[in-house]
């Protein structure tokens, strides 16, 4: 016996596309990867030259000391007062934004719905969905999509600045410690290749942090990092030669 039909069946209501992005990292990682690998350059740069130039241990480590305090403040301020700047720059443009929508409401709802128009809406929608996002949030609409200010890229200056200093004095330490435990007649060469260990192991970090390519990102970074090592090591045996 046939069993009778149950009727039309239901769809299956297909589960949320879940999208992991990797925008929101931009900040701390620009900050991040930027400080170690300045510190890994630099301070590694620093012990190659001044081994190229004698063979004082003493001198190369204080060098290095010193190379890796002054880089770290120097990160540090330099991050805090860059975003701090920015940051400036766009409360002033809200603040703009906030009485420009005091005073003529009407005409800053024209001016975010030819924003959408623009972006490919038909005139009565962008104009209705101007007027919508106008209710709920008027200056949020407007810093979102007329200046292009997010929630997500705030500059938030002293987070910039402690990355900056900490991840620069990691990367200090790497170069700075080998100078310290091996032999003087292979220093050189020793902080050289773990700096640029240091540097490939950094950028196919931060390529996978930011889902960018691995291979694109590690090229980079051990390119100018040995330049920037080589031609220190070449300044300093220069006058390394002249002085003896």
């Amino acid at each position: 016996m046939t069993k009778p039909s149950a009727g039309p069946t239901m769809a299956a209501k297909p589960a949320p596309h879940a999208e992991h992005h990797n925008s929101h990292r931009t900040g701390w990682l620009r900050a991040a990867v930027l400080g170690a690998n300045d510190g890994i350059v630099s301070t590694g740069s620093l012990i190659v030259g001044v081994a190229a130039a004698t063979p004082d241990r003493v001198a190369i480590l204080v060098a290095g000391v010193a190379g890796l305090v002054a880089g770290a403040m120097s990160m540090a301020s330099g991050e805090y007062v860059s975003v701090s700047s920015q940051a400036d720059t766009e409360r002033a443009d809200l603040d703009m934004e906030r009485a420009a929508l005091r005073d003529n409401p009407a005409g800053e709802t024209d001016e975010l719905a030819a924003i959408y128009e623009h972006r490919g809406l038909e005139p009565a929608l962008a104009l209705q969905v101007a007027k919508a996002l106008m209710v709920k949030d008027a200056l949020g609409a407007h810093a979102r999509d007329e200046i292009g200010i997010t929630h997500i890229g705030t500059p938030k200056p002293v987070q910039a600045a402690l990355a900056s200093a900490a991840s620069f004095g990691i990367g200090a330490a790497l170069p700075l410690s080998i100078a310290a435990l091996v032999p003087l007649g292979v220093a050189i060469w020793s902080v050289t290749a773990v700096s640029v260990v240091g540097l490939a192991v950094l950028g196919a970090l931060s390529a996978r942090a930011g889902g960018a390519p691995v291979s694109r990102a590690v090229l980079r970074v051990v390119v100018w990092g040995v330049a920037a090592m080589g031609v220190t090591a070449l300044i300093g045996q220069m006058f390394g030669t002249t002085v003896g």
